[in-house]
């Protein structure tokens, strides 16, 4: 019964693909035939098979998981979101585990244990080779997020004055090698990295060559405890395809390749996409308590700043009375200025998170922010003057509403740019908190300037 992995044309073939597997799936294993439901995916790639198992039931990814036995390909758990991972983890038996952290690099098994409880993660680790958890308990070693955690500590190493020869000899007989590797790292005696030689220029080139005459000197190189995310800039602003990691007393202790980087920089924007909507770090695999205990806090804060907005309102509730115009029209200023805020402030936050804005070029930014605002509202404020008189046949209202427009937008646009910097300035992180003061200055400044201007010239 064993099919042909399958072969997406199209995205929307993919996904339907996927959904038909899934629902196959998950019907054998209701029906109480594991070894079926394996048919159906043994052949997909790692990818494909994780993007299944994720959309199956938690118990049904474990049922899964355990028909392949032996046969099961641990690369599956690199491609798993992270909540999946940290389910099984705690789902799954301890052998099994262990077995996967054998199988993989040591950046992707220490993802695997990192949340473990202590007594089950010391279990896992008792049932490793000797080398194999001296490397894992080295990734472990560093915090998250950071260069040390991120590294594989497999790499190759070799002393300057080997002969190519040697080196050949050296990659055929060693067994604690990586399996895949396109760089050699030259080392000192105090193991400091020296330079490193691409491994198609060492196959080129004769066996009586010192390695030395070889390696390239100018070596790109990060410490152990240097964030990911910075990782990940020098990653694509000097084109690395790898970049050794040292500790504290510059001694090589692993590598950071490129596809861990490209993992780090679709995480990195994903998380800061998140935060600018108030979301912490959720997945759709989260239960219902974890979603609710991510988005409250910040609905919390939003609900503060709205009662805010409204006591601002009521200061005006005698004008409103008057002319029932305002009402309607009052909720077009705040719109507007927190749709030009929320523009800039987009863009400030991508800009603070790639290092991209910073002292040097804040002034000219914000200057810049500040303009592009005051011009959007001159336009806008046109517009909406023009269609308040022919609304309403009052172009004194259409004044004020115009001119209400013209100062949020302003008073947006500085918003939009100053609360990121500022939260950026004091070291806290400038997106899940900035969407709702902006929020707050753009709905008490439109309503302020609207119905101010309309008690001021109208009444």
């Amino acid at each position: 019964m064993s099919q042909a992995g399958p072969n997406f044309s199209t995205p929307e073939a993919a996904e339907a693909t996927t959904d038909e597997l899934v629902r196959d799936v998950a019907a054998a294993l209701e029906a109480g035939a594991p070894q079926t439901a394996r048919e159906f995916v043994e052949d997909l790639r790692a990818p494909d098979l994780a993007d299944v198992i994720e959309l199956l039931d938690p118990d049904d990814r474990v049922a899964l998981i355990q028909a392949f036995g032996a046969d099961f390909d641990f690369e599956v758990f690199s491609e798993l979101d992270e909540s999946v991972r940290d389910q099984l983890s705690e789902a799954l038996p301890n052998e099994f585990l262990a077995r996967a952290v054998t199988e993989l690099d040591t950046d992707d098994a220490a993802y695997i244990i990192e949340g473990l409880e202590d007594s089950d993660k010391e279990e896992v680790l008792a049932q490793l080779e000797t080398s194999d958890r001296a490397a894992l308990e080295r990734n472990l070693e560093y915090p998250e997020e950071t260069a040390g955690r991120l590294m594989q500590a497999h790499f190759v190493a070799v002393a300057p004055f080997w002969t190519v020869g040697q080196v050949l000899d050296y990659m055929r007989e060693a067994d604690d090698l990586p399996e895949a590797f396109s760089e050699i790292f030259v080392v000192d005696p105090a193991f400091r990295v020296l330079g490193s030689v691409e491994l198609s220029r060492l196959v080129r080139s004769k066996r009586s060559v010192i390695v030395e005459t070889l390696m390239e000197t100018d070596r790109h190189v990060v410490l152990a405890t240097e964030d990911q995310e910075e990782v990940a800039r020098q990653f694509k602003r000097y084109d690395l395809f790898s970049v050794p990691v040292v500790d504290e007393n510059q001694r090589l202790v692993g590598v950071v390749t490129v596809d861990d980087v490209v993992e780090v920089l679709d995480d990195e924007a994903d998380e800061d996409m998140k935060a600018l909507a108030g979301v912490g770090d959720e997945s759709l695999a989260d239960t219902v308590m974890e979603t609710v205990k991510s988005r409250v806090p910040w609905l919390v804060v939003n609900l503060g700043t709205a009662i805010l907005a409204s006591f601002v309102i009521q200061q005006f509730d005698a004008s409103i009375e008057q002319m029932v115009a305002l009402a309607v029209l009052m909720p077009i200023v705040a719109s507007t200025g927190g749709n030009a805020g929320t523009q800039t402030m987009t863009v400030t936050v991508r800009a603070l998170a790639t290092s991209k804005l910073g002292a040097m070029n804040a002034r000219r930014v914000i200057t810049r922010e500040a303009l592009v605002g005051l011009l959007n509202g001159l336009t806008l404020s046109v517009i909406m003057a023009t269609v308040v008189f022919f609304w309403f046949g009052s172009g004194a209202l259409g004044a004020v509403i115009g001119t209400a427009i013209i100062v949020n937008l302003f008073c947006a646009a500085l918003a939009g740019i100053l609360i990121p910097l500022i939260f950026h300035r004091y070291e806290l992180d400038p997106a899940p908190a900035s969407g709702v003061f902006v929020t707050m200055v753009t709905d008490c400044v439109g309503f302020f300037a609207f119905l101010g201007l309309a008690s001021l010239w109208l009444f």
